[in-house]
């Protein structure tokens, strides 16, 4: 089963990336998972106020 998965090259202050870091060890994810289950959340925020994005 092929997933699709797209790279994301992201550019950081260092000390944002260290603290992020740690929340992301501290809730027991990896920096990129943690980062994936945020932008779920905040896209589900965005898409109960402004209804769902979809792409045509």
């Amino acid at each position: 089963m092929a997933i699709d998965t797209a790279k994301f090259t992201l550019r950081i202050d260092a000390e944002l990336l260290k603290k992020f870091r740690f929340v992301a060890d501290y809730n027991a994810r990896s920096a990129n998972r943690e980062l994936e289950v945020l932008m779920k959340k905040h896209i589900a925020e965005f898409e109960k106020e402004n209804g769902k994005i979809t792409f045509d």
